[in-house]
């Protein structure tokens, strides 16, 4: 018996040795064991990773050498089935206690009678520290601290794509820390594996010729897609051999926000968050957009409905021609009228010549009547005409007058309530309200914060052409808290003056406005004074239900079973403040 097994161990040496020192070459770990767990070879790669000289394993069960990083996958000694495998990712320490980020596979070694005799384990790298980094010369230590301080984001991969660089400034771009990239896919920094960004890698690593991409979309840690100029590269040694690729980019969001200024053009991706209610809104924008059906839009002050209607515009026909805005509020009532719709030469004391209003410069286009439900009454009869028939008569004419518009309202009041109350007509109502799109306020999408907050920054240091610096743990925290009243333009009123006062290389809490930071972070419940009796059970379900998830209201909608849109608007109902 003892012969028996001597002579499988020679066999399995003089099987697997050569593999072994293939590996070696490589910078990749292996080792052999026998049909008993018995292990028969270590190359030197795999010593130097799990920091195990090799008359600390040999003759020794794997399962009791390895114990630090146990087999997560089936053992293909008994389940030869599960060979090519993969463990999910494990974190070693090499005999200089430098941690690795290692995958390991495992496959069966048969006999010549094709019985199992062992197995042979893969131990591929993929630490921060790669053999890439790990042996750069003086002067490559230097290169990569230059290229570490560039303003300029740029990653480096091997041919299979993995990245083993990612400096400072790819840092900052992609919100990603390099720990958390390092041995990972580049692809993971693209909306999808089949982008062209990710195209022109490849093929620049496959024909060693440079590519630019002026117009690409790289995707941050928080599912934001950043706009980038990038160029790709091949990377060769020192004889000349393709060993990877190199890429470079620039942050373009400030020459994004300019682009849609020169061009009042705005996009899906603008509109910021994954609260299923915006994911709702988002759905229902993108088939809306396309038609030319009138549009009332509805918020608090500050949730976006000026962006939502620029964004409409934009993703319908009518996007080459002029959206123009009026804000029915602004407008003083004894002048809205011949602003809105014109006047001609003599109409009044002063008037000498035509003068076309609103709804004649946005002619092929869109108009966009915000706080609609300021609009005088004496005018809502106009407008009705305007939506029934496209036509108007002009301050002092007697001919009607043409127009080829679309109508996109918006107001940060209940028309609904304006209508009981005789202050908005109730024919004009339904004409508007063909397609009705509610923004929720910030307070009731808190999980978009973070996405917002990031978003915003950034937006706000690339106007300012600075890099963004880092939040800290407790102004996060303080930010996060806060209830937003003023929604999310009071976001980026805190944010601006938060970068205004920072000289740091680190938001803190001190950087924040005072009113912000004064908040504790406890909000409690302003009961509403009273209900009517139809409504009470329901009223002090939803009273109770946030009491007991402590003010949170996609919790409380939990436990109510209803959407948390709902819930905000029927705390609107029963003047239920937080």
């Amino acid at each position: 018996m003892k012969t028996a097994e001597t002579t499988l161990q020679k066999w399995l040496g003089i099987r697997c040795d050569h593999w072994l020192d293939v590996m070696d070459e490589l910078n990749i770990g292996a080792f052999v064991a026998d049909g008993r767990r018995r292990i028969t070879a270590i190359n030197l790669s795999a010593q130097a990773l799990l920091g195990l000289h090799k008359t600390e394993v040999l003759d020794r069960d794997c399962r009791e050498v390895f114990t630090g990083v146990p087999c997560t996958v089936t053992c293909v000694l008994d389940h030869p089935d599960a060979s090519g495998e993969k463990d999910p990712d494990l974190e070693v320490t090499d005999e200089e206690n430098r941690r690795h980020l290692i995958t390991r596979m495992a496959t069966p070694i048969t006999n010549g009678r094709g019985e199992i005799a062992g197995c042979m384990t893969i131990l591929q790298d993929h630490s921060p520290i790669t053999h890439l980094i790990d042996r750069l010369h003086y002067e490559e230590h230097r290169l990569k601290i230059i290229l570490d301080n560039l303003d300029v984001g740029i990653f480096t991969v091997n041919r299979g794509g993995l990245i083993n660089f990612f400096n400072r400034a790819a840092e900052t771009i992609s919100g990603y820390d390099r720990h958390q990239v390092l041995g990972k896919s580049f692809a993971m920094l693209f909306p999808d594996t089949e982008t062209e960004d990710v195209c022109l890698l490849k093929e620049s690593i496959a024909s060693g010729k440079a590519r630019t991409r002026c117009r690409g979309c790289m995707i941050d840690r928080e599912g934001v897609n950043v706009p980038i100029r990038a160029n790709y590269m091949a990377l060769k040694n020192e004889t000349d051999v393709i060993i990877g690729g190199l890429a470079t980019f620039h942050d373009m969001t400030l020459a994004h926000q300019f682009n849609q200024t020169i061009s009042n053009r705005y996009t899906f991706h603008d509109m910021i968050g994954k609260d299923p209610a915006m994911h709702r809104i988002f759905d229902m924008v993108s088939v809306v957009a396309p038609s030319d059906a009138t549009v009332l839009v509805e918020g608090a002050t500050g949730t976006g409905k000026d962006l939502m209607a620029r964004v409409i515009h934009s993703a319908s026909r009518r996007a080459a021609k002029p959206l123009v805005k009026v804000n029915c509020a602004a407008i003083p009532e004894n002048l809205i009228e011949s602003e809105i719709f014109g006047y001609v030469k003599g109409a009044f004391t002063g008037a000498e010549r035509d003068k076309p209003g609103r709804f004649s410069d946005a002619e092929g286009g869109t108009i966009f009547l915000d706080e609609i439900g300021d609009l005088p009454l004496s005018l809502q009869a106009k407008l009705l005409r305007v939506l029934e028939d496209r036509e108007f008569y002009p301050l002092g004419s007697r001919r009607t007058q043409k127009v080829d518009v679309r109508i996109i309202s918006a107001t940060n009041r209940t028309l609904t309530d304006l209508v009981n109350q005789g202050l908005f007509r109730q024919d004009l109502y339904y004409r508007l309200n063909v397609m009705r799109i509610e923004l929720p306020p910030l307070a009731a999408r808190r999980g978009d914060l973070p996405l917002l907050i990031r978003h915003i920054a950034r937006s706000l240091c690339a106007a300012r052409a600075v890099t963004p610096p880092a939040i800290s743990r407790s102004a996060m925290q303080i930010l996060l808290n806060y209830d937003y009243p003023g929604n999310v333009r009071e976001l980026e009123n805190i944010l601006e003056h938060a970068l205004i006062i920072c000289r740091e290389v680190m938001i803190q809490p001190d950087h924040l406005p005072d009113y912000v930071r004064q908040r504790n972070g406890r909000r409690t419940l302003h009961e509403s004074a009273a209900v009517p009796a139809r409504d009470a059970a329901e009223y002090h379900r939803i009273l109770s239900a946030l009491k007991k998830t402590g003010g949170r209201r996609q919790q409380a909608a939990q436990e109510l079973g209803m959407e948390r849109t709902t819930l905000w608007r029927k705390m609107k109902k029963y003047q239920i403040r937080l």
